[in-house]
Formats: structure tokens, C-alpha cells, sequence
């Protein structure tokens, strides 16, 4: 089952309110959000993190698509004692997904989830590439939160 196959049967499974967009292949979060029809804060972007002193390998950091991420931020979230962004093959091997593509949710390995406390406070939906650069999903943030059971802390730079 494809990356994006898996998030629609999951988003099925919970009954989540939401919408797919087929749309040419976009991976830059000011460019696929005019398509969509949202904001490009409203997009979730998904970044692979390597933290030092915890159990996971990585942890998979959200954010709004017009943010920064502040990895002391992220390390402090997912307890741990260190970190840096992980390189595109390992991303890549533990979400199933290209660079781009990465959705807001564990697919292929069972990584922590850390959301950025003001991208959820935002927006009453979200939207995200679904494992693949050219399909999309807009869905509820409360479903999402409920499906995903994220941590949530501030993780953007100020």
C-alpha cells in the first residue's frame, strides 16, 4: 500500500472529516498552498529530526508552512538531549515519503509527533502532501490531533 493509500485508509478507519486535491507535483509550501486554496501557514510542514536520548531514531517535527523550526525547541519537546535535522536517505527511510511529501503522520516507523502549539491554535483544518507531491489533503485539526494524539509545544523559531 502507497504512502498516500495508507493516510486515506487511516483517515477512513477514524471516521476523520476531510478532502483530498489532486494537483500538479508541488513539494514548496508557498506554492502547493495557492493550489489548495489555503494558507500556506495553514500547511503542516513535516520535518525528520534526530534527537540524542530518546528511544526513536528520529522524531517528526509540524509546523505551519510559513515557520521555522528552533531544533532546541524541538530536543526539549521530545526530551531528549540533542539534535539536527536528519539527512534526506534517512528521512526518506523512515517515512516511505520523498522530501516534500512527508505527511504530519508515522507511517513506516512509529516516530514521536511534535506539533508546533501555535500552528494546531490557528486553524480549524489543515492541510498537508499526502505522501506524494501531487495530492493533498485539507482535514480537520481536531480530527487530526485525535487520530495522531501529538505532543504539542512551541517548537517555530520567534
Amino acid at each position: 500500500m502507497s504512502p498516500f493509500e495508507q493516510i486515506i485508509d487511516l483517515l477512513e478507519r477514524e471516521k476523520a472529516e476531510y478532502r483530498t486535491i489532486e494537483h500538479a507535483p508541488e513539494g514548496r509550501s508557498e506554492e502547493v498552498s495557492a493550489v489548495r486554496g489555503t494558507t500556506v501557514s495553514q500547511g503542516a510542514k513535516a520535518l525528520v529530526c534526530r534527537v540524542k536520548g530518546i528511544d526513536s531514531p528520529a522524531v517528526l517535527a509540524v509546523l505551519g508552512g510559513d515557520r521555522r523550526a528552533d531544533m532546541k525547541k524541538i530536543v526539549a519537546a521530545a526530551a531528549g538531549r540533542k539534535g539536527g535535522f536528519a539527512p534526506a536517505e534517512l528521512a526518506e527511510e523512515l517515512t516511505g515519503c520523498v522530501i516534500g511529501a512527508i505527511p504530519p503522520f508515522w507511517l513506516t516507523a512509529a516516530l514521536p509527533v511534535v506539533v508546533d502549539a501555535d500552528f494546531l491554535g490557528t486553524y480549524e483544518e489543515i492541510a498537508f502532501n499526502a505522501g506524494r507531491l501531487d495530492r493533498s489533503v485539507v482535514m480537520s485539526a481536531e480530527d487530526y490531533v485525535r487520530i495522531v494524539a501529538p505532543t504539542v509545544a512551541p517548537i517555530s523559531a520567534d
